[in-house]
């Protein structure tokens, strides 16, 4: 369980700090004029990605309340916690790097 917890969350960060091959790859193919509008399409992708793992995950979460793990006698929708978290973490991350783009800015990493 707390793999599930670091990984997502770890993922989260990873939109955050723009640490995907897709962002760097598709950018350098395209003409200049182009780059914006890719960029911000690419992260309205990932904001839609994050939105609906976090609407789902939510829908698990309700759905499984009542079921206990065995071992850890506490609630199956535990595992869907970070799974939520983390897609309305990628929402937010999301939309820092939509705005930023939009005012010529750029998002610094958190690691540096």
């Amino acid at each position: 369980m707390l793999v599930l917890y670091v990984t997502m969350l770890g993922c989260a960060v990873g939109v955050r700090d723009a640490g995907h091959i897709g962002m760097e790859l598709i950018g350098d193919l395209m003409p200049d004029s182009w780059k914006k509008p890719i960029e911000i399409f690419i992260h309205l992708l990932t904001l839609t990605f994050g939105a609906l793992m976090a609407w789902y995950c939510f829908e698990l979460f309700l759905s499984v309340r009542t079921y206990m793990i065995p071992t850890l006698h506490i609630s199956e929708s535990f595992r869907y916690v970070p799974l939520i978290l983390a897609g309305l973490l990628i929402v937010l991350f999301s939309i820092e790097h939509i705005v930023a783009l939009l005012r010529g800015e750029e998002v610094k990493p958190a690691w540096h």
